[in-house]
């Protein structure tokens, strides 16, 4: 490409940008709802459309072309997966989790899953058998009925107030 047609497509390009950049912001706001993001896919818009020229490209009506390309942008916008800064999400309310090392938080359950297992030994000797079978046997209610004879009602009224007694019982210690 010789300087004089690099001249001539910057010329072009030029009297584009003048006559259809409002225009082509108002269009990209509509369709992204969010003016910096607009004001974006609009340059990025001159950007592909030098660079169509760059490469020899020939180009009937500026405008169409323009905002062809910018439909395809935004289009491309709306597929892309959206990130969120954490400013903006703790100003909506999130709070992060402490992340604890895999193995360490998997060996605090476990200490703490036999410990609530200890504590079942001292429960009243209704509740002990009740919650052996649903907590350690992973019984379910029907079976626990078929097996002690009591109502499903009975039963689910007997485990809830013996994890109850269990959590009165148990105090997880401080890490």
């Amino acid at each position: 490409m010789t300087q004089k047609e690099k001249m001539a497509q910057q010329k072009i390009l030029t009297i584009a940008y003048n006559d259809y950049q409002q225009g082509l912001s108002v269009h990209a706001f509509f369709k992204v709802r969010n003016r910096e993001i607009g004001e974006d896919l609009v340059q990025d818009t001159f950007m592909k459309t030098w660079k169509y020229l760059a490469k020899g490209g020939k180009i009937d009506l500026m405008k169409a072309f323009l905002y062809h390309i910018l439909n395809d942008l935004c289009v491309d916008e709306y597929r892309k997966k959206k990130t969120s800064s954490l400013d903006a999400l703790l100003e909506k309310g999130f709070i992060p989790k402490e992340e604890y090392d895999n193995a360490s938080v998997h060996l605090f359950n476990i200490l703490d899953g036999k410990a609530a297992v200890l504590l079942i030994g001292r429960l009243p000797k209704k509740y002990q058998d009740i919650m052996t079978m649903r907590y350690i046997q992973d019984l379910t209610i029907a079976e626990m009925s078929d097996i002690t004879g009591q109502t499903k009602n009975a039963i689910t009224v007997q485990t809830h107030r013996g994890l109850e007694k269990l959590k009165l019982l148990y105090e997880p210690p401080l890490r």
